[in-house]
């Protein structure tokens, strides 16, 4: 049986922090851009840019939600009440489905951005409140959530449409969490390096972690980042492999998992 993959990109997220220069590059190379809601980044110019070039492209399209922190990039955690958790999905998923709807595109699938994603992988409570306001957003959106996290529990206890990603670029511990930015071996910066520790997760469905180490774990999505020219480079030469093994690469709204 064939195996069917994703590549995400986290899109539209111009600010003081980050360039948007290379999304139009990027958005030839994946299949999902997870879109900046003007919370963290972006405003309703960028939105509408990655939307169109989006549907240009047959990517699929979907929203990713932040803390209202644009001075930190959404990267400090807050502590906010469940209601506020839900009104900031909502409103962040309505932005960018009113703007999609213009040029006749929907919102498909959400993937909580920064500290937001990060303090939901560890917290059952948080996670649980994120999975629920996506289900009444929409019972069919896909959540798109790091694979073997809190939010994947979640996601699947209240039967959301659940796609397990990995990171192509980040290292992980031997728990599966991610090694923090802080660690000098936090980040996969070989483009070569970067390519077999993708094939390999995806082949073998588990974490390659740094130790050596793998843990077995559901793989729908790989997440790749391109801020500058060299992750670019990454996000081609992991695509390609990819092909070249056999994989089929879909839009997370086409897999065969969620139809």
């Amino acid at each position: 049986m064939s195996i069917e993959i994703n590549i995400n990109c986290d899109l539209g997220e111009k600010s003081r922090h980050h360039s948007n220069k290379y999304d139009p590059d990027l958005l030839e190379i994946v299949n999902s851009a997870n879109i900046a809601c003007g919370y963290h980044a972006g405003d309703e110019e960028t939105m509408s840019q990655v939307v169109e070039i989006s549907k240009k492209n047959g990517v699929s399209i979907g929203a990713h939600p932040s803390f209202n922190d644009p001075e930190n990039f959404g990267r400090e955690r807050m502590n906010l009440s469940d209601s506020e958790i839900e009104k900031l999905i909502i409103d962040q998923y309505e932005i960018l489905q009113t703007i999609s709807s213009k040029h006749g595109e929907n919102v498909t699938h959400i993937k909580p951005h920064g500290a937001l994603n990060n303090m939901a992988c560890e917290d059952i409570d948080l996670a649980t409140t994120l999975a629920k306001v996506i289900k009444r957003i929409n019972p069919e959106l896909i959540y798109l959530v790091p694979t073997g996290s809190k939010m994947e529990h979640a996601a699947k206890k209240v039967n959301l449409k659940t796609a397990c990603e990995i990171f192509a670029d980040r290292n992980y511990e031997d728990d599966g969490n991610l090694v923090s930015r802080k660690k000098p071996h936090a980040l996969i910066t070989d483009p070569e390096q970067a390519k077999k520790h993708v094939l390999k997760m995806v082949q073998t469905q588990s974490l390659n972690c740094h130790s050596g180490k793998q843990i077995p774990c559901e793989i729908d999505s790989v997440c790749i980042h391109g801020d500058n020219i060299n992750s670019l480079a990454t996000a081609k030469s992991i695509k390609t492999d990819l092909l070249n093994n056999g994989i089929k690469l879909k839009t997370l709204n086409k897999m065969k998992k969620f139809i």
